[in-house]
């Protein structure tokens, strides 16, 4: 027996609002049954769990215990820069001069989440074999 992931819940006093954010960020819709005010709404993720956004009554204080990292379809720096133009905040830089590592941000309530790079960036830094 085993088991399917079928979402990615995340705690907030505004379902809507941080749904719809997450939607500009992936790029992928909010369900059509989701309206402002409702106490929950999801982003349609292709191929996989759903966004799930969960209003809870307590903000959140510490750091997330489970994350989602993002890989770029394009240039990680550059999408570092369009995901704090549309609100997010730099929580820690982890990029390196190198052209390796990644950006920790924060949406826009607080929730943490890795900006990793894309694929093609990893293939060109990778180590040709010895």
């Amino acid at each position: 027996m085993s088991s399917t992931v079928r979402h990615i819940a995340v705690d907030c006093a505004d379902p809507y609002r941080l749904a719809t954010w997450w939607s500009q960020v992936t790029g992928r819709p909010i369900s059509d049954d989701d309206k402002p005010g409702d106490p929950e709404a999801t982003v349609m993720l292709p191929d996989g769990p759903t966004l799930f956004f969960h209003q809870v009554p307590e903000p959140k204080t510490i750091k997330n215990r489970l994350h989602v990292c993002l890989q770029p379809d394009g240039p990680r720096d550059q999408e570092v820069e369009r995901l704090l133009g549309i609100g997010a905040t730099m929580v820690s830089d982890r990029r390196r001069p190198d052209g390796t590592g990644w950006a920790v941000l924060g949406d826009p309530e607080g929730n943490e989440f890795c900006v990793l790079r894309s694929a093609a960036e990893r293939r060109a830094t990778a180590k040709a074999p010895s």
